[in-house]
């Protein structure tokens, strides 16, 4: 079973935004979005700290991406941006890995962000005074692949909670992931992975 006892709640979905760093949109050779680009992942893809990253036979380029992400803390629909933190319990580091390639192929992002244990969550629910400028970077076999801070983030926490609220009603234990920095790379069997946010720690997963 995934090592998920930090939270709380299961959550019925995990909502990601896409291209929410100026550098990663740069990286990617596209402008910055007007509105939040929203996709979801499975709770079954759901892993904790310390679990494995199982890689699909289906693809042959699966990539690591570090993410600040968030667990709603009560039901909330059509929240303004003002009351946003209410709807917050706290924060978690969050590895969105795709398969890139099966992205590519596939044009929308389901196949490719939806794999099992495609979505390590951890270490632990922490709280943050201002989750709008904290460090976050990733390391692979203890190399920085990437390094950034979440004051890069083009649309931030309480714009991308209330954005979404006028999306789908949000419950207790629901998870939003707010994007990705520059540096995303790929990940083979054997490697470790770990994605370091200040003010919360650092989940690390293997990969096979």
């Amino acid at each position: 079973m995934p090592n998920l006892s930090f939270l709380r709640h299961k959550p019925s979905k995990i909502i990601c935004v896409g291209l929410n760093y100026h550098t990663h949109a740069k990286e990617l050779g596209m402008s910055a979005l007007r509105h939040p680009v929203l996709f979801l992942k499975p709770p079954t893809a759901l892993i904790g700290p310390g679990d494995t990253i199982r890689l699909p036979l289906q693809s042959k380029q699966v990539d690591y991406e570090a993410e600040l992400a968030l667990v709603i803390r009560k039901k909330g629909k059509n929240i303004p941006k003002s009351r946003a933190k209410e709807f917050i319990m706290g924060y978690v580091c969050l590895n969105d890995v795709t398969a890139r390639d099966l992205q590519k192929a596939d044009g929308q992002w389901i196949r490719a962000k939806g794999f099992d244990t495609f979505c390590p969550v951890g270490p632990r629910v922490a709280q943050l005074a201002n989750p709008n400028n904290v460090d976050i970077q990733l390391t692979l076999n203890g190399k920085i692949r990437q390094k950034s801070t979440t004051s890069e983030l083009i649309f931030r926490v309480e714009e991308i909670v209330s954005f979404v609220s006028f999306v789908m009603t949000l419950l207790p234990g629901d998870i939003i992931s707010t994007g990705t920095p520059q540096g995303i790379g790929p990940m083979k069997p054997g490697d470790t992975v770990a994605v370091s946010i200040e003010g919360i720690g650092t989940l690390e997963n293997n990969v096979v």
